[in-house]
């Protein structure tokens, strides 16, 4: 893990709200169609609808964030779908805890 690098991540308001957001899909986004839950993460047009960014703006935010570990990617199709990587974040924070 790169504390550094995934404090680059977290460094932006839009990037921190799509990591709360993902803590409770269900309350945060609509029912998705190509998949009958939340378990493998919410569609990236739900969650730009919600930010209202550009599509190739939150691409490049899940992708920093798919890089830094936060976030899960799986894909159906040609849809991709993010959800929180709750082992990297609990990592995160405890190296946070431990290290300062």
């Amino acid at each position: 893990m790169d504390v550094l690098e995934i404090n680059k991540v977290l460094s932006n308001q839009v990037r921190i709200d799509i990591l709360n957001w993902l803590k409770k899909p269900e309350e945060n986004f609509p029912p998705q169609v190509n998949v009958p839950d939340f378990s493998d993460g919410v569609c990236v047009c739900h969650i730009q609808d919600k930010t209202g960014l550009s599509q190739s703006t939150i691409s490049h935010y899940l992708t920093m964030m798919h890089r830094v570990d936060l976030l899960i990617a799986t894909r159906h199709g040609k849809w991709t779908y993010y959800r929180r990587n709750e082992d990297e974040i609990r990592n995160y924070i405890n190296t946070l805890k431990n290290d300062l």
